[in-house]
């Protein structure tokens, strides 16, 4: 089904701790009230990076990107933006600037990033396996599990020059390759959620926005090192995280 508008609400940490969730629930009730459900679909998705000015409602096509939006907001949204096909100006990040500004690429926070890991948080519902797909999701674990032997994956990450997250940035196809190499029945892949950097949030930011990216480089690993289990250490402070993950799984 083609929808003419496509609401994103952001749905991380930060966002839902200022209520983002009821500002989710008002804009379908809206969209029901003012006769456009079966016109939008309302999307809550992972986090947009930009927490200091959640939370943040992105609508397509036009890309309109809108912060600090509190659940009354929800109303003039739809009245406005989607059904009479106005910007709620006081409600852009740039205010001042006509819509072909108002995009995420022209704001200069985003300017400088390129994403990677976090490609899919902001622009999936990490609760939706589909959507992952939609965003090549899965297709690096098809190509691993039927075209692959465990050291091709190995080469193809000495090209990739993937490392480590951590200070010591150490080299990913090295770590892998040790345990592939160790003779044993029984092996499992570990990954480490816990994240005990101070105010580090980025292995927050990727299990809540996209959950099955986590999944497919684990069983990736797995079949590289010889490997039928994995365990996910991540810590109890991440309710949302967890929640979302367990989700992926099923």
């Amino acid at each position: 089904m083609a929808f003419r508008n496509y609401i994103l609400v952001c749905g991380g940490t930060a966002c839902e701790s200022s209520r983002s969730d009821q500002i989710y629930q008002n804009l379908i009730e809206e969209c029901k009230a003012q006769g456009v459900a079966d016109e939008v679909q309302v999307v809550k998705t992972g986090c947009f990076g930009f927490c200091e000015q959640g939370p943040i409602v992105k609508i397509l096509p036009e890309d309109s990107f809108y912060v600090k939006v509190t659940p009354e907001d929800a109303k003039e949204l739809i009245s406005e933006h989607v059904v009479k096909g106005r910007e709620v100006t006081r409600l852009l990040y740039d205010k001042e600037s006509s819509r072909k500004h108002a995009k995420v690429e022209d704001i200069k926070f985003y300017q400088k990033q390129f994403r990677i890991v976090l490609r899919n948080c902001g622009f999936i519902d990490p609760e939706n396996i589909d959507e992952y797909i939609a965003r090549e999701g899965y297709q690096g674990l098809e190509k691993a599990l039927f075209e692959m032997t465990g050291e091709e994956i190995i080469e193809e990450l000495k090209t990739a020059g993937l490392r480590g997250r951590g200070g010591a940035g150490f080299p990913t196809w090295m770590k892998w390759n040790f345990s592939r190499q160790v003779q044993n029945d029984t092996k499992y892949v570990v990954c480490n959620a816990d994240e005990g950097d101070p105010g580090a949030y980025m292995d927050r930011s990727t299990c809540e926005g996209d959950p099955h990216s986590v999944l497919e480089a684990m069983t990736i690993c797995g079949k590289t090192i010889g490997a039928n289990q994995g365990f996910i250490y991540i810590r109890a402070e991440y309710p949302l995280a967890i929640h979302r993950l367990e989700i992926a799984m099923k």
